[in-house]
């Protein structure tokens, strides 16, 4: 089991074809961020910035059960720190909001990587009814473009003529899809507000004027370059894992990726375990250990790719939100928790926020920990989540064969 966190001494991989699981393991959290102890002072945007820089991209998502999940991986590895970091970088210019892996905050510079994403948005390979307002209302869509250019920046609701709801799940209006339609193709930019609401602008009202002007590399350059990327933030990754990173085309990757392979920026490398080809970053850290101890976000790069979270940990994991709630297995909100190099447990938390607590609905141990060790470590990640949230107490009330341990690893 870890020991306290302290300097981890790491370097390349000495020159191998074949890496065992537990050396992936920790290539990959060395690449992520979970091989360097967290900051031990105060926390500002230079720590924001490295974390996105390292990681490549964060994914937004709007459950609020918990925290926005978009909070979580900059606190998984920086430990508590002003919450207002992701804005304060947007506002800065150092981020923008894009389609990257889903909806993801991203740096700026990734701007001219992902324009062709934003043509074919325009030519249609979008979300069915936000294409759909384009080729059914053009004139529609172009004069809320002018609204905005004229009164930006807007939201939905703040339209001229936004039209009335739909129903489904999104509900959305007209005028959203309008906005959403120029947002996929560049033509508008977003940012949110504290309640989470996108206000919609212009590109040159709101980007650096140096990162649009910047040239539009070809949609083969663009991807061959979002793989590189991804290689750099995932380690040692297959070319599946690689496409998913920017969410790209699978089988149009795999020749970029043998293109990358042909440049020496990919090092394909047989990994134990793994029934695919392996491709190491040649920047890429062998750390010789990891002592991280961390809550991870359903959504956080390190696990979003279930298939590679349980080929590289054994550990089969699921978003069981939209799962009704007698055929759930470990609950609505469950977040992974790594301790060392490892999954060791998994837990389904709740902000009760006018009670003052975070709510352990329910906590699981994998197969084989020291049920008594984990729970302590557990019980200290989440107070100190607690009071970064802004609640009194962490309360254990849900099932799971950890939670007796964690209870009494909580009890004053």
């Amino acid at each position: 089991m870890p020991a306290p966190p302290g300097p981890v001494p790491a370097g390349p991989p000495s020159p191998r074809d074949h890496l065992s699981a537990a050396q992936a393991r920790r290539i990959v959290l060395g690449a992520q961020g979970f091989a360097d102890p967290r900051p031990s002072g105060r926390v500002d945007r230079r720590h924001g910035r490295r974390v996105i820089d390292r990681v490549g991209l964060i994914q937004i998502d709007s459950v609020n059960v918990l925290v926005r999940s978009q909070e979580l991986p900059l606190f998984a590895r920086l430990g508590p720190h002003r919450r207002d970091l992701i804005p304060l970088l947007t506002a800065s210019g150092a981020l923008f909001e894009y389609w990257g892996h889903e909806a993801s905050h991203l740096p700026v510079e990734l701007h001219p990587l992902l324009r062709w994403r934003m043509d074919a948005a325009f030519r249609g390979d979008t979300w069915g009814g936000v294409a759909a307002v384009w080729r059914e209302e053009p004139a529609y869509v172009k004069a809320v473009l002018t609204e905005v250019r004229e009164r930006g920046p807007l939201t939905t609701s703040m339209l001229a003529d936004p039209g009335l709801r739909s129903e489904g799940m999104w509900g959305w209006n007209r005028g959203k899809r309008a906005l959403e339609f120029l947002f996929w193709t560049g033509q508008l930019t977003a940012r949110r507000d504290a309640g989470f609401q996108r206000w919609y602008d212009l590109p040159e009202r709101v980007l650096p004027a140096a990162v649009l002007a910047a040239p539009t590399p070809t949609e083969a350059d663009a991807q061959r370059e979002l793989l590189a990327l991804a290689s750099r933030s995932l380690g040692v990754a297959t070319a599946r894992d690689l496409a998913d990173y920017y969410r790209l085309n699978v089988p149009k990757a795999r020749p970029l990726v043998a293109e990358l392979v042909e440049d020496g920026r990919l090092l394909p490398v047989a990994v134990e375990g793994w029934g695919e080809p392996g491709y190491l970053h040649p920047d890429a850290k062998l750390p010789r250990w990891v002592r991280a101890r961390a809550l991870l976000s359903p959504f956080d790069s390190l696990v979003w790719e279930r298939a590679r979270t349980e080929r590289l940990w054994g550990f089969r994991y699921r978003i069981e939100i939209y799962v009704p709630k007698p055929q759930r297995v470990h609950g609505y909100y469950v977040l992974p928790f790594l301790l060392g190099d490892r999954l060791v447990a998994r837990v389904d938390l709740k902000s009760d926020r006018q009670a003052g607590q975070l709510r352990v609905q329910a906590a699981y141990g994998e197969p084989g920990i020291d049920a008594a060790f984990v729970a302590s470590e557990l019980s200290a990640e989440l107070t100190e989540l607690a009071t970064w949230l802004g609640l009194a107490q962490v309360e254990v009330v849900g099932a799971g064969d950890l939670s007796p341990a964690l209870a009494a690893a909580l009890a004053p």
